[in-house]
Formats: C-alpha cells, sequence, structure tokens
C-alpha cells in the first residue's frame, strides 16, 4: 500500500467525488467542482488530500481567517459564504478547517490524523496563530433529552462518552473553544449544535512577517576560565576579549563568564582586609562593564560579565552583568550571600529577581549559591525564562556537586535550558580565592526532545576551555504542551504557590 499526504489538485475531482459520496452516504452535500476549483485558486496549499495506491481516498478543505475582521462564531454557511469564500484573506491569522472527510473503506487506517498534522505543519510554516474548526457532536441526540451540550461535551471530555467526532478532535489537541447553536441547522444528530473547536500554534510569532516560521536555534558559549594573574588590567582586558572573539568566531549568541572572574585584579590589595580588598576591586567594575559592552557591540554578541563586587550605599553586593549586543545593560544582584562572602567581606543580598528580555528569548541570571534555592528558579520561570544562566565560581568538588545538581534540578522542574560557567586553576596571591574547581555544562529538561541524561554539553573538568552548545527555544514549547509530563502545569496552585513578594 502506497500512501501520501499531498496538495489537492484540480484533477483530482473525480477521485474526490467519489470518495466524499461514500463518506457522506446522502448524509451531506457535495463540494461541486467550481468549489474545488475555486479553493485551490483562493489556496492552493490549504487544500490537502491522502492518495492511497493511486486514488485520493481523503481530504481536507481550509480558508484562512482574520480574526480581527471575521467573526469565527458565525454559522458554517456564513463562514463560507454559501461555497463564495469570500472571506478568505491570503494577510489572516488563523486557519479554518471548512471540511474534513475519509473514504469509509479507509478509516483503519487513521488518515484524518495524517490529515490534522500537516494542517498543523502548514499552521506553523505560515505562522498562524490557530487553526479553528466548528465540529459536529453526532452521538448527542442519544443524550439530548437527559444533558445540555456542555454537560455532553464535559462527559466526552472525561471519556465518559464516546463521541466519533468530538473524541478525535480533542485527541488531536483542540479544545473546545465555545458550544456554537444553529451550525449545521439540517444536522439533526447534533441537534443542531457544534464546538468550535481551537489548536494554538505555540510557535507563532506575531511580529513576524515571514510566510514561514523558522527555528529557534541559539547558540551559547561557556568560558571555563584559568585564574591567573595579570600584570594590570589592560592584560586582563586583552584575554578577556580573546575569548569573546574566539566564541563570536562561531556564530554564537552568547558568551558566559565565571562569577568574579575578575578577582585577579585583587592581587594588588592582599595586604589589606578582606573586605577592604574586595571594595577597592568594586572601584574597577564600572569601567569593566563599559569595555565588555564595547566588545558586546563590537562582536554581536551578548555577554554574560560573570559577576564581579559593586558598592551601592556602602553596602557591597556581588552582581552579574548582562551586556546586550545592541549595546543595551541590564544586571542582577546576587540574592542569597554564602556564609563565606558575608564572613569575610560583609557582603549583602540583592532584592530583585526577574527575567530579561533578550534578542534570542527570555533569560534568567542566578549567582552559585542563588540556584540551589529552588523558589527563585520557579519564579523566574513564571515569568517565562527560557534560558538560565548561573556564573558560578566553587573551591571543592562537593561545592560544584551542589551547583551541578541543582542546576540540573533547576532545568527540568522549570522546563527550560541552564547554562552553569565556573573557573579553574588556584590563585596563591590573592586572599579566599586559592583554588577552583569547575565542570561547566548546559542542561536540558528531562524528554524524548532532549538528551537522554538532560546534558546538552559538558566541559572537561579544571581545564581552561570554551564550551559551545546549541539550544532551541521551539522544544521547550513542544515539552511545555506535549511533554511526558507537563511539570509547570501539573503543579498544584489550589495547594501551594511561589510567590515574588515586594
Amino acid at each position: 500500500m502506497d500512501i501520501n499526504v499531498r496538495v489537492l489538485t484540480k484533477k483530482d475531482y473525480s477521485d474526490l467525488k467519489k470518495s466524499m459520496t461514500e463518506a457522506y452516504q446522502g448524509s451531506g452535500e457535495i463540494w461541486t467542482r467550481e468549489n474545488i476549483v475555486d479553493l485551490i485558486d483562493l489556496f492552493p496549499d490549504g487544500q490537502l488530500c491522502v492518495e492511497v495506491d493511486g486514488r485520493v481516498v481523503a481530504c481536507a478543505l481550509s480558508i484562512i481567517l482574520n480574526s480581527k475582521k471575521s467573526n469565527i462564531f458565525e454559522s458554517y454557511y456564513e463562514i463560507i459564504d454559501d461555497g463564495k469564500f469570500f472571506k478568505h484573506d491570503n494577510e489572516g491569522d488563523t486557519l479554518y478547517g471548512i471540511e474534513v472527510f475519509v473514504h469509509p473503506e479507509y478509516r483503519s487506517l487513521r488518515l484524518g490524523r495524517r490529515l490534522y498534522d500537516s494542517r498543523k505543519e502548514l499552521c506553523e510554516q505560515m505562522n498562524l496563530k490557530s487553526i479553528v474548526a466548528g465540529g459536529r457532536i453526532p452521538n448527542y441526540h442519544n443524550y439530548s433529552d437527559e444533558i445540555s451540550p456542555r454537560v455532553y461535551i464535559d462527559r466526552v471530555k472525561r471519556k465518559e462518552i464516546y463521541d466519533p467526532t468530538l473524541t478525535f478532535q480533542l485527541s488531536n489537541d483542540f479544545h473546545v473553544k465555545k458550544i456554537l447553536k444553529h451550525y449545521l441547522p439540517e444536522d439533526k444528530e447534533s441537534m443542531e449544535f457544534a464546538t468550535l473547536l481551537e489548536w494554538n500554534n505555540i510557535y507563532y510569532e506575531p511580529d513576524v512577517k515571514s510566510p514561514s516560521a523558522t527555528k529557534q536555534a541559539i547558540r551559547l558559549g561557556l568560558v571555563q576560565w584559568q585564574m591567573r594573574l595579570f600584570k594590570d588590567i589592560e592584560e586582563f582586558y586583552d584575554q578577556v576579549e580573546f575569548f569573546v572573539d574566539a566564541v563570536s568566531d562561531y556564530g554564537s549568541d552568547f558568551v558566559v563568564f565565571p562569577e568574579f572572574f575578575n578577582t585577579p585584579l585583587m592581587r594588588p590589595y592582599n595586604e589589606m582586609p578582606e573586605r577592604m580588598a574586595m571594595e577597592k576591586l568594586a572601584e574597577h567594575t564600572k569601567e569593566i562593564i563599559q569595555k565588555i559592552q564595547q566588545f558586546a557591540v563590537s562582536y554581536n554578541i551578548n555577554i554574560i560579565a560573570g559577576s564581579m563586587p559593586l558598592v551601592e550605599r556602602n553596602k557591597l553586593y556581588n552582581v552579574s552583568y548582562l551586556c546586550h549586543r545592541n549595546g543595551q545593560l541590564d544586571s542582577f544582584k546576587k540574592v542569597h550571600i554564602t556564609p563565606n562572602e558575608f564572613k569575610y567581606y560583609g557582603m549583602v543580598g540583592g532584592n530583585e529577581v526577574k527575567v530579561f528580555d533578550t534578542d534570542c528569548g527570555k533569560v534568567g541570571l542566578l549567582i552559585c549559591y542563588d540556584v540551589e534555592f529552588p523558589e527563585l528558579g520557579r519564579i523566574l520561570a513564571d515569568q517565562g525564562m527560557q534560558i538560565l544562566f548561573v556564573p558560578f565560581m566553587t573551591d571543592t568538588q562537593n561545592g560544584y556537586m551542589r551547583v551541578r545538581a541543582c542546576a540540573q534540578a533547576r532545568a527540568i522542574e522549570n522546563e527550560c535550558y541552564v547554562a552553569i560557567a565556573g573557573s579553574v586553576g588556584n590563585l596563591p596571591r590573592v586572599n579566599n580565592m586559592d583554588i577552583q574547581y569547575s565542570q561547566s555544562a548546559v542542561f536540558t529538561p528531562s524528554d524524548f526532545a532532549f538528551p537522554n541524561n538532560a546534558i546538552k554539553a559538558e566541559a572537561t573538568p579544571n581545564t581552561e576551555m570554551v564550551l559551545i552548545a546549541d539550544v532551541d527555544l521551539y522544544a521547550l514549547r513542544d515539552l511545555h504542551e506535549y511533554g511526558t509530563v507537563k511539570i509547570l502545569k501539573d503543579r498544584r496552585s489550589d495547594l501551594y504557590s511561589v510567590n515574588l513578594l515586594k
């Protein structure tokens, strides 16, 4: 058996009419040759058929509506203008399904599902926001004396009642948007009721004018930074620029540096008390950020500038900076200060947790210890975060494993990517920065679209290197809607919640 899903042609009408006649068996009107020709002329890509052994045995017809100009709640004959299709709009945003039928001899082949899948692909390719269709409820006449259409639909959803049309639609990820009255006046089986069904295109980009949506593959570059002493700040800049240049040459969208990656510059202040030495380092932060902003623009890459100390109103913070390639600057103050950061430097935590909009989607920033607190990741996920960047610095392997394990958990529970970047080596002449342990990595959720071990890529432990990895933002949308488990959707918000309090 040779099965082929393809676009319908005008030459197919003879086969089409025979299959329609068998499918309707006198219960519906047959589309005329003029109807089919008009549809193909108006919207050729929207008229699909299934050919089995050279014979057209199934068909799906559709038009495009403008949801702002057309009333999708109208009756079937108003939508199709009694076969004139005046409401079709090539500039519209909604694919409206006006017909699906399968020859009864071929229904065991599940050809209807193939047609629905092809419609979904078309909707995604054309960057339309949804598929809408009116659906009969042909078994309702058996229950109409006992229950309302609404109760009937709810019971079909719960699989207490089987309806050949509605059950099929629900199994294909459509949801009931509204109950329509007098949709098909001659439909006695449905008692003239119908459901307005909708399938949402999770890839829809409202501001994209391209006729085809594109997969969103984002390239990340993680710098596993070797701690080394620099003779001056210019030598430090040379090392930063070297990595920015190298990562941008690979076409990366982001480059990520570790937490406190500028602490080699503390060497001249080693004889000072720890707090004073960190404050002296903080005096360089503004200049360093301005320089890195220049790199971001000139190398056309978004830079997560690790983290650096910052003094504001006599308070010492640990701050990460996001230098956008368009020149914009965002920052995040570490919320959870480690016992050592408080003990040696008297650092305090920030009070703001929010996502940042970039040209590559919504991203979040957490610094090292922050990722060990699941509430922060969940707050960011609720704000739409797709990638979480975690610059970190750990001195021992057990410290690193805490960061790593928690970062992996954040990726799974928040349906996002998590990129962690740390430093390696040692700084024997810088107090409290003596040794470093790191294995930078990119973690993913755990489902079929991702690696089996939920690790997209990882660096060689304790070696200076660059880790390049591609992540697909559309895979996250698929996971959120159709994943094996749906963690963000299945939360018991009636029982517990995480709120961001000001």
